[in-house]
């Protein structure tokens, strides 16, 4: 196996047990996104998006390290997503 294979199986694996516990409590979207509208419209640096990144990991179950740095791809799409949803909203209005 590559090593492409390797990370895209590790992605694939975190992203299967971070589905799993958004199956588990719903309630981390919801608040997951509510952190996310409050922050984004500052900016989109790393140090907001790690300022995002942290509260998640202090309200939720979710745990995304603190360090950029130490972001996996998987924390990495997450938290993009987020961001593109939050800007596809204020685009809406």
């Amino acid at each position: 196996m590559s090593s492409s294979e390797i990370q895209k199986t590790r992605v694939i694996n975190e992203l299967q047990g971070f589905i799993r516990k958004l199956l588990q409590d719903p309630r981390i979207l919801d608040q997951s996104l509510e952190i996310a509208r409050r922050h984004v419209p500052e900016g989109n640096s790393q140090e907001i998006m790690a300022r995002i990144a942290n509260e998640i990991s202090d309200t939720t179950s979710v745990h995304i390290p603190e360090d950029p740095q130490e972001h996996s791809e998987a924390d990495r799409l997450f938290l993009e997503l987020l961001r593109e949803v939050v800007n596809e909203e204020q685009a809406l209005y």
